[in-house]
């Protein structure tokens, strides 16, 4: 088998030669014989195709063939010795004796000498035959050079082939001038023909870099106008080829000269088309030669973006600036209305409809401040003929070329004015108009033509006679549409170009004017973009100078909101009548909604009662669908079947534009004056979980807005029926306790390191959100008791409320315990959440009334202890002890920043922040609610003495002193307090209002009785002054003012009341004393039965209005968080500010309310605000925002020292305006109070 046949041979050469061939780029890039040996050596190594070769595959089986034998003979031989290399004692030996071995053998030495002499017979060959046919080509080379002249040269080179395949020939200088005195002018056609011929096939470096290119370049311009298509061709063809493959350096002369060649031609032919109806025949050959000129240099300006960025910038602007050297051809039109001149932008128009070509070289900054220095130096008439192109006066809108042309101009136009130097350019003088063109000047011409119902017309036209973009639908109002989008997105540039007031008088004119739906849906969009803006807003609401009906001046609003108006009482047939009268009135009622859903916008929009148009249009849209036909077989399926899709489209618009009105305080009060709260919270819940946008405008999804509605109770309510709460808890409830579906288990899951882990924290802002609000508490947990169970299953999961406090905060159970799989960390997402709860004082007197909060927790820390059947057990201190303790402190403890001190929450501090007050009022806390425990207090008592070193009096002084000071009597789960059958929540108010009051030194121990008579006649005063109505005519919480007036008259029952009955004749207690407001008979009857406090609807609408205009970034840090300013208003207006000031800024506050004027409640929640607006940016960051105003917020804050923020918003927004906005909520009971305070 190792002796090789002549047919083996033949294989081998063909063999070896496609194995050459296959290594030719390898061994190529070896620097000397001796590298390319040593890559032959390693081929095997370093190339991964070397097995797959032939001529590897044929050696392989040649080798197996010639020692297959002999290799299995040796292995066999070696296992049938006596083991010293058999296969047990190492495989790997077994190989080496094989292997050497066969080395040994004569079969081997006989392969080898076989195949080396075949190889070198084959290697020979192969040489001698390279030999032979290089021989051959130069002899066949030799031959044809002298048969052709000797200026002529063979080019074999193709596009697709290497350089081993091409053949270049060389000019001689002698040879270029030649060929350059052959394309002169004077010479015969044939004889320029052939010089062209030739010199298209020199080698374009040669023909640059000789001496006499100045005469060639000169003869080739000529040829490129001559009318003779030979010579025009040829010389063009000569241009493609220099500019396709030539470096910049070169291309550039090259681009140069042509652009120099189209502008004589047009200087010289002065072309012209008709302006009339008559078409232009772009085969004419004068016409047809420049668009082919034209569309050479516009390939070249698309593609040289690509490179010129690594060359020079002086060879990019010669490229520029010949472009716009071109561009700046213009002419002085003939006679009007018979002829137009042809210029250069017609025919770049024409090959470029969108100026692709000038979108890639404004992209970037390399090239784009080339561009605007050269526009702005030297050709501000590129321009300005732009401009001229979008006269409206001259009659081009059913031309092709005219229309070509202005898209164009368009295009390059709206990229310019993106640009702050682009701007700049402006303002430009022009043909025809006698004062410069401004920015301004350019917008309403943009404007102008998206009302210009023939330009659409023109569309059709235009796609059917000519397909210049293909399938895509170049309308012009959809192309200023882009334009203005791009103004739009950038607050700077629609600063300065869209937000003026001759913009939106022309944007306007259609919707006066009634112009087709088409046109007024495209104008909505860019209205509801502007409006989206706070200047836009401001410009629409607030700019009383544009023209309406009857040439009054009016404001933008009030146009748009008539309008749309009319569209939903279809009171105009035209545009009801249309194909598309839902979607022309949704686009409207989106810009409305604009306006309507900030505090400004509604002020303005609220008169026309829009809200209650959308209502009966959503009412009856409802009852129209469920008359719609059900389709039956035999019948119209397709058109019922639509009818009904677009009735639901058209029913969810209203239902979200409704919705919207949810943004704001009072908004929402009037959303739920139209009877759909729960319809429109139901849309919004479905949306909510698809985690879709408000809208197309909005960056945010609708957390704020479910915050907003979350603070009231209708809101709530709402919220509740549309299973968003039991969602949300079920949500909470599988990241806290379960694994998600979603997430493969690979390994065990980390021990969270915070309170709350980074999963659960979305959840609980969610929650914090939901329960900010006493009404909300009220509402989700007035008599619902907790379920209490004996038995809890691991899969049972809550679904309410109630639920979740039974299972994470009301702990007192050891079944509640084993049913969590995290225990301690759910345990502490609950007491975070109660301590969240417990800061407002209403929240926290309902949880301790109805399930005894204070008594779990105690009890849970009584069982913390090493021994808990012995009073000698160490305390464990650990986070849910810390935990409990801060709770249990924080319910025990009333009292502004510097009046109260809590203790930390963090391990770490609780050696070192042990105080003796707070274990002392700890102390007291726990003998007043668990007297039984005697053993338990006196172990605590030995703890404090042992922690603090010494304290005022022994244990029995402290425990008979807090035995007198609880005069409590249990009597069946009611309380007796002298005379008085009191509820328990009741009760607890006069234990906490005691306390402050004795710590203030300002009540005695026995003023409780009186301040529990003083409740009842002002309950009884209260009452007699609401409505009759089928709900709970009590109010939902504590009398917060009345208890701050009981302790300002230090317990005077008398001075109290009489203070009291005075204060509600006042227009400032309807929004300083919630519970006298409560269902007032002073409100309309819808008003008072909405269940909305006025502090919220009016107050908080206000502060939210007024910080969006004075602390915006705390306006957006509000917005971002998910929270709102009104939920926090709400709370500390309801309680008096407990708990956050002091006790003297408590009673400046109502002092200043009631002397001062009930605005000055918005103008110092609006100071509260910017005084913490370091603190509410940085804890947005963190996202804790929530967290820190409710429970962290231990800032000392001074009223005086505010008042400096009063005087500038005072001085801005007037009194008159803020003042009698509020006044304007009330009834007649007030009005006659208010002249007092607007003097």
């Amino acid at each position: 088998m190792s002796q090789l046949f002549a047919e083996d041979e033949v294989e081998l050469q063909s063999l070896v030669k496609q194995f050459l061939r296959s290594i030719s780029d390898k061994i190529s890039s070896a620097p000397s014989p001796e590298c390319a040996e040593e890559i032959l050596l390693h081929l095997e190594e370093t190339d991964k195709d070397f097995h797959n070769y032939e001529f590897v595959k044929y050696l392989r089986q040649y080798v197996e063939n010639a020692l297959g034998s002999v290799v299995e003979e040796e292995t066999n031989n070696l296992t049938r010795e006596d083991g010293q290399h058999a296969i047990g004692s190492g495989h790997d030996t077994l190989i080496h004796a094989v292997t050497q071995r066969t080395r040994d053998s004569a079969e081997y030495q006989q392969m080898i000498h076989t195949l080396k002499n075949t190889m070198i017979t084959v290697v020979e060959s192969l040489k001698n035959k390279f030999e032979d046919d290089q021989l051959r080509k130069e002899e066949m080379h030799h031959e044809k050079q002298h048969r052709q002249s000797n200026i002529q040269f063979t080019d074999n080179c193709s596009d697709s082939g290497s350089s081993f395949s091409q053949s270049y020939g060389f000019f001689r200088q002698e040879q270029l001038q030649v060929l350059a005195e052959k394309l002169d002018s004077n010479k015969p056609k044939e004889v320029r023909w052939e010089a062209l011929k030739v010199l298209c096939r020199a080698p374009t470096s040669d023909v640059l870099s000789c001496e006499s290119w100045s005469s060639l370049r000169r003869n080739l311009c000529v040829a490129l106008s001559e009318p003779d298509p030979d010579l025009s061709d040829n010389a063009l063809r000569f241009f493609a080829k220099s500019l396709s493959s030539s470096p910049l350096n070169v291309t550039r002369e090259i681009y140069t000269s042509l652009a120099k060649s189209v502008a004589s031609s047009f200087l010289s032919h002065k072309l012209s088309f008709p302006s009339g109806s008559a078409t232009i025949d772009i085969n004419r050959p004068e016409i047809s030669r420049l668009l082919k000129q034209i569309r050479l240099m516009n390939d070249f300006q698309k593609e040289v973006t690509n490179f010129w960025i690594r060359h020079p910038e002086k060879y990019m602007e010669e490229v520029i600036e010949s472009t716009f050297s071109l561009l700046s051809y213009h002419h002085e039109h003939g006679s009007p209305g018979t002829e137009r001149v042809l210029e250069p932008v017609h025919l770049l128009a024409l090959l470029d409809v969108k100026a692709t070509w000038f979108k890639k070289w404004m992209h970037g900054y390399y090239s784009r401040a080339v561009i605007l220095r050269l526009l702005e130096r030297k050709y501000k008439s590129v321009v300005s003929g732009l401009l001229n192109n979008k006269d409206l006066s001259l009659v081009y809108s059913g031309k092709e070329l005219e229309y070509c042309c202005f898209v164009h101009s368009l295009c390059v136009l709206g990229k310019l004015v993106i640009y702050t130097n682009g701007r700049k350019l402006f303002p430009i003088k022009i043909r025809k108009y006698k004062d410069p063109v401004t920015l301004t000047d350019l917008i309403v011409i943009l404007s102008f033509h998206m009302h210009l119902i023939q330009l659409i017309n023109v569309i059709k036209c235009i796609l059917i006679h000519l397909l210049l973009v293909g399938s895509d639908v170049v309308s012009p109002s959809t192309l200023v549409m882009e334009v203005l989008w791009m103004l739009c997105e950038q607050t700077e540039w629609a600063a300065e170009c869209l937000y003026q007031t001759p913009v939106i008088e022309k944007l306007l004119a259609p919707v006066i004017l009634k112009s087709p739906a088409a046109t007024l849906s495209l104008i909505a969009d860019i209205l509801a973009r502007i409006a989206n803006t706070d200047r836009g807003l401001a410009l629409f609401l607030f700019e009383k100078n544009l023209a309406a009906a009857h040439s009054e001046r009016t404001f933008a609003a009030h146009i748009i909101v008539q309008f749309t108006q009319r569209l939903l009482d279809k009171e105009l047939p035209s545009l009801c009548e249309s194909d598309m009268p839902h979607s022309l009135c949704g686009a409207f009622i989106l810009v409305c909604r604009q306006m309507y859903n900030t505090c400004e916008g509604l002020q303005v929009l609220r008169p026309y009662g829009l809200h209650k148009a959308l209502a009966a249009a959503w009412k009856k849209t409802s009852t129209l669908s469920e008359r719609v036909q059900t389709p039956v077989p035999g019948g119209d399926a397709g058109s019922s079947t639509q009818e009904l899709q677009n009735m639901l489209i058209w029913e969810e618009t209203l239902l979200d534009s409704l919705l919207n009105f949810a943004a704001t305080p009072k908004g929402l009060l009037l959303l739920q004056q139209t009877g759909a709260i729960n319809e429109c919270v139901s849309y919004m819940f479905s949306r909510f979980t698809k985690k879709l946008q408000v809208s197309s405008c909005e960056k945010f999804g609708y957390g704020v807005m479910v915050t907003q509605v979350a603070a009231t109770a209708p809101g709530v309510v709402a919220l509740h029926s549309s299973g968003f709460i039991r969602a949300l808890v079920l949500e909470l409830w599988s990241v806290l306790e379960c694994s998600g579906d979603n997430i493969r288990v690979v390994r065990p899951k980390p021990t969270p390191i915070d309170p709350i882990d980074r999963s659960c924290l979305k959840s609980f802002l969610y929650l914090v959100n939901l329960l900010s609000s006493s009404q909300s508490v009220w509402e989700l947990l007035g008599r619902q008791p907790l379920a209490n169970k004996s038995e809890y299953t691991l899969r049972e999961m809550p679904t309410s409320i109630p639920d979740l406090i039974d299972r994470l905060i009301a702990m007192n159970s050891d079944v509640k315990i084993h049913s969590l799989f995290h225990y301690e960390e759910s345990h502490t997402f609950g007491l975070r959440l109660l301590n969240v709860l417990c800061c407002n004082l209403d929240s926290f007197l309902l949880l301790e009334s109805q399930y005894n909060i204070c008594s779990m927790l105690l009890q849970s820390q009584m069982g913390n202890v090493t021994d808990p059947d012995s009073s000698e057990g160490n305390i464990i201190i650990d986070s849910l002890s810390v935990e409990r303790n801060h709770v249990l402190v924080r319910v025990s403890v009333v009292g502004g920043p510097s009046e109260r001190r809590l203790p930390p929450r963090d391990l770490q501090e609780v050696s070192s922040a042990l105080n003796c007050t707070e274990l002392v009022i700890l102390f007291h806390m726990l003998i007043g609610l668990l007297l039984p425990l005697k053993n338990f207090f006196v172990f605590c008592f030995v703890q404090i003495k042992s922690a603090i070193g010494s304290t005022k009096g022994t244990f029995p002084e402290i425990t008979v002193e807090c035995l007198n000071s609880t005069d409590v009597l249990k009597n069946k789960g009611r309380l007796i307090y002298k005379g008085f059958a009191l509820e328990d929540v009741c009760f607890i108010h006069f234990i906490y209002i005691r306390r402050y009051g004795i710590y203030l030194r300002l009540l005695k121990e026995e003023a409780a009785n009186d301040l529990a008579l003083l409740m009842k006649h002002v309950k009884i005063f209260l009452s007699a002054q609401r409505v009759k109505t089928s709900s709970e005519l009590s109010y939902p919480g504590h009398d917060w003012l009345a208890s701050t007036v009981f302790l300002i008259m230090a317990g005077n029952i008398e001075k109290s009341l009489c203070l009291l009955v005075s204060l509600s004749s006042l227009l400032t207690s309807a929004f300083i004393w919630p519970a006298r407001i409560h269902a007032s008979i002073h409100f309309p009857k819808e008003v008072a039965e909405s269940g909305i406090p006025p502090v919220y609807w009016c107050t908080a609408h206000y502060v939210e209005m007024l910080l969006k205009a004075e602390v915006p970034l705390v306006h957006s840090a509000f917005k971002m968080s998910g929270f709102t300013p009104s939920q926090m208003c709400l709370h500390w207006l309801i309680q008096c500010f407990w708990n956050y000031l002091d006790w003297t800024e408590i009673c400046h506050y109502i002092c200043t309310c009631v002397v001062m004027g009930p605005d000055y409640q918005v103008y110092m929640c609006v100071a509260i605000f910017k005084h913490l607006q370091p603190d509410i940016l940085q804890r947005t960051q963190s996202q804790e925002l929530q967290v820190f105003l409710k429970v962290r917020w231990s800032q000392n804050y001074n009223i005086h020292m505010s008042s400096t923020c009063h005087k500038p918003v005072i001085l801005y927004y007037g009194r008159l305006k803020v003042l009698g906005s509020l006044q304007s909520k009330t009834g007649t009971g007030f009005k006659h109070i208010t002249e007092n305070y607007l003097r």
